[in-house]
């Protein structure tokens, strides 16, 4: 009987954007548009400026580059900093917690890649495999 309470509350969530199940959270976190794509970004290129992020990921509009950088920040998984010059300067770079998500992002693009080969489907991606990265 507990293990169904704990089965039944795995998934359940706490509040209405936290939940417990090791799997969703960690989706919650990486799976915005573009959030993904800006942290293995990050993990190529270590760090950088709001204007190469939008070079690298073009179809993004600046709206929604701004939110998703915002959330991941607010996640704890990029650091935002800000330079006081003129005109403003601000760097994007990982966090320690944010570099932990390497290999997560490395399983995902495997298990895509082989997936895709299977359906006879080419890998058409801005990403490529991390150890074939800079």
């Amino acid at each position: 009987m507990q293990n169904d309470s704990i089965n039944k509350n795995c998934c359940e969530k706490e509040h209405q954007s936290i939940t417990r199940c090791p799997v969703d959270a960690t989706i919650n976190m990486i799976g915005g548009k573009y959030k993904s794509l800006i942290l293995w970004k990050l993990i190529t290129e270590t760090t950088l400026r709001f204007s190469q992020l939008r070079k690298e990921i073009p179809t993004a509009t600046p709206k929604m580059l701004t939110q998703q950088l915002r959330e991941l920040e607010a996640n704890g998984l990029i650091h935002r900093q800000v330079f006081p010059v003129v005109p403003p300067k601000v760097e994007y770079s990982l966090t320690n917690f944010g570099k932990s998500i390497r290999p997560v992002l490395e399983s995902m693009y495997i298990w895509g890649s082989d997936y895709l080969n299977n359906q006879g489907l080419q890998v058409n991606c801005s990403m490529t495999a991390l150890n074939e990265a800079k």
